[in-house]
């Protein structure tokens, strides 16, 4: 997994007027989880670009005063009209220890049964795994190829890798439903007459 640096400054003063008073100098509040005792800083609003607008999951390098602090996104609050980022919160990680982490579904791959008609249902577009830092992937790959109308993926099917999905094997990932625009699925078809045809040649190889 990527992982973006940010650089930020450690800070005493935690009360509204505090944070307030750095958001105004475009700076965000910030609090480290996950080890000792919270870590309170604040960085640059800009700083937090790469992390939060992406569709892939990242890990951060916090460069705090000197010290380095390996970390992921836990929670981040934005304001509820301008959109900026208000605060967020880090929980650290360790090299040696697994961490949990959501993370986002590419779904890949041209479904027979979306071809034919059917709708694909996107159940999950991100899912929870544990795995040690160095293991934890940008995104996963669901591939959709195989799917004909009426077929489900299940969790099982999802890509794998040194990492484990905290979800039952039997979580549905996504389906193809009917729609009022569905075909008869002529693929299948296909397939069955040319089937037929190779078990007659191989009955009749004179014919």
């Amino acid at each position: 997994m990527k992982s973006i640096t940010i650089t930020g400054s450690k800070r005493e003063s935690v009360g509204k007027k505090a944070a307030k008073a750095l958001r105004n100098a475009g700076e965000v509040p910030c609090v480290l989880y996950g080890g000792d005792e919270p870590v309170h800083f604040n960085a640059p609003e800009l700083a937090f670009k790469s992390l939060v607008y992406t569709p892939d999951a990242h890990t951060a390098t916090l460069e705090l005063d000197g010290t380095t602090y390996m970390a992921i996104l836990q929670d981040i609050q934005f304001h509820p009209v301008t959109d900026r980022i208000l605060h967020v919160d880090f929980y650290q990680i360790f090299e040696g220890k697994e961490v949990t982490m959501t993370i986002p579904v590419h779904y890949e791959g041209n479904s027979r049964g979306v071809r034919n008609g059917g709708v694909l249902r996107k159940t999950f577009r991100t899912l929870r795994v544990k795995a040690l830092p160095k293991n934890l992937p940008d995104f996963v790959i669901a591939d959709i190829t195989k799917l004909k109308i009426g077929d489900k993926l299940y969790i099982t099917e999802v890509e794998q890798g040194d990492w484990k999905y905290l979800h039952p094997d039997n979580t549905v990932v996504c389906q193809v439903r009917t729609s009022r625009n569905m075909v008869e699925d002529l693929e299948d078809d296909d397939e069955e007459e040319t089937e037929t045809e190779a078990t007659e040649q191989a009955a009749n190889p004179e014919a």
